[in-house]
């Protein structure tokens, strides 16, 4: 007979969750793992005595760190998603008939708690890492992501001079807020103020000028006024601290800029942060490298090697791995050179000597004020040019010859004489199979794609506990080597006294002289 199924729904169930949610599920396994309970002293100064009751500070993170689990970066949808999974609501302490908290608060949470708050859950989850033996801590790997900002491109305004900033706002408030792209700005006026020097202005109407031009260009595109857009002269009101990201080939958006850390035993993520996507990623090193050995130094490890891309050389940089005993194994920038062609260093006296004969001799030190990059300045004297036959091809009208050369040269030397060799390749390699596979992991499938929340302080709390999560997912695959049975070598005993041992003791030396074997 045919059956069919007729839904009723019941008024009273009863129904335990643990009972519908195997064992080997993952939430399950993490809920048992992970212990967030410090949360509870740690959050208490920030909310008042009496009052409504807030959302649980162990079950915010727990959303936090599902949100990424599960790629989702929108808070609604979080919360949606929550609701339809049996493993989920188990993972949260939730209840079937028990509504989970509103998706606004989730959001209100996020920015009332600290970044140190973030911190401190991605070093609670670091350290379980370290107790299961994931993270040697001696090697780790350095990269940077560019990740997108929660704002448009068409929402970028001009900067303006100092002079006219309040002129400039008061045609602002005159707009009404049907015509104004942005509803409100969100910027100092220090966001606000054009920085650019006058070359720089000159340089970007040049770029301007021409980019137009090449869009014209285009077979079926016009230049439909569009501009060239750039951080020295254009901000976001919706998300001040998010810049315009420039990546050749790549269309210019509002980025932050993801600066990673990963060791290079198990893949494990020891260090996050944000930074701003104008900034280069040899500029972001200092701080990073200072985080992440005082978060490795807490947890009982040191750090002994650096890798990192081409894109963190600097001279600077090479200093102060070097005077921390680091080793760096970071390729030098390929607009570097060692000295000028065809002249000899003489470290003792401390010249060079051009191929013509004639000393180039040290005079002083330069900083750039631009970019903070010192530099050691070498001259011939006067007399010396003046007199040689070669001045023309060397200086041209020039009265003598000027030699710049970075201050940490020692320091590159070292570094490439150090890459060239066999280790230095294997390192490498390294580097290239460690970090950039961690990168792409959590901006395609851990809610990096994108960031929901605005300011770099909230982005910087995302980051942290994307990293978090990643870290959990590794912990909970990790599955540690079998140990394996040491063998020892005992001595060779000696022959006469081994065999006539074994004949004392069998039975068929019962009567055979032992003797006669030896």
């Amino acid at each position: 007979m045919q059956g069919r199924k007729t839904f009723e729904d019941e008024r009273e169930l009863r129904f335990s969750l643990s009972a519908h949610v195997p064992a080997h599920n993952f939430y399950r396994r993490l809920k048992a793992r992970l212990d967030l309970s410090f949360l509870y002293e740690l959050t208490s100064k920030y909310y008042g005595s009496c009052g409504q009751r807030s959302i649980d500070p162990v079950v915010f993170f727990k959303l936090c760190l599902v949100g990424h689990l599960e790629n989702i970066i929108s808070d609604r949808k979080l919360i949606e998603h929550c609701s339809l999974r049996l493993d989920l609501l188990y993972f949260l302490d939730y209840q079937l008939d028990e509504p989970l908290p509103w998706h606004s608060t989730v959001s209100r949470t996020r920015q009332l708690l600290p970044p140190s708050l973030f911190e401190e859950v991605f070093t609670r989850v670091l350290c379980l890492c370290v107790e299961a033996g994931m993270v040697a801590g001696h090697t780790q790997a350095v990269d940077s992501a560019l990740v997108k900002a929660n704002a448009s491109m068409d929402s970028l305004e001009l900067k303006v001079p100092q002079q006219e900033l309040d002129a400039h706002l008061e045609r602002v408030r005159a707009i009404s807020h049907g015509d104004r792209k942005a509803k409100a700005d969100k910027a100092t006026p220090l966001q606000r103020t054009i920085t650019a020097s006058r070359d720089e202005l000159l340089e970007i109407k040049a770029r301007n000028r021409k980019w137009g031009l090449e869009q014209d260009y285009r077979p079926g595109a016009r230049n439909k006024g569009s501009k060239y857009t750039s951080n020295k002269t254009h901000y976001s009101p919706v998300d001040p601290d998010a810049r315009i990201a420039v990546k050749p080939g790549k269309a210019r958006k509002l980025c932050y800029l993801m600066q990673l850390a990963v060791d290079a035993s198990r893949y494990v993520i020891t260090h996050t942060h944000a930074d701003l996507a104008e900034r280069k990623d040899n500029q972001c090193l200092p701080h990073l490298f200072t985080a992440l050995t005082s978060r490795l130094g807490r947890l009982g490890l040191g750090c002994t090697a650096l890798l990192a891309d081409a894109g963190y050389s600097s001279g600077e940089n090479y200093h102060l791995l070097e005077e921390n005993g680091i080793t760096a194994y970071i390729p030098p920038h390929g607009t570097y050179k060692g000295g000028p062609e065809g002249f000899t260093y003489h470290r003792e006296e401390d010249y060079w000597l051009c191929p013509w004969g004639k000393k180039v001799t040290f005079r002083k030190v330069k900083v750039e004020p631009k970019n903070n990059i010192k530099k050691r300045l070498y001259f011939t004297t006067r007399r010396d040019c003046k007199q040689c036959p070669y001045k023309e091809g060397c200086i041209g009208k020039g009265h003598e010859r000027k030699v710049e050369i970075t201050y940490y040269r020692d320091e590159y030397e070292w570094v490439i004489a150090r890459l060239r060799t066999r280790w230095g390749r294997r390192m490498k390699g390294l580097r290239q199979a460690t970090v950039e596979p961690v990168l792409g992991t959590l901006v395609n499938f851990l809610g990096m794609g994108k960031i929901n929340t605005r300011g770099l302080e909230q982005a910087h709390k995302g980051m942290l506990l994307a990293a978090a999560a990643y870290n959990l997912q590794k912990l909970l695959r990790f599955k540690p080597e079998r140990s394996q049975t040491a063998v020892m070598a005992l001595p060779r005993p000696e022959l006469k006294a081994f065999f006539k041992t074994v004949l004392e003791r069998s039975e068929i030396g019962n009567g055979i002289d032992a003797r006669s074997y030896c």
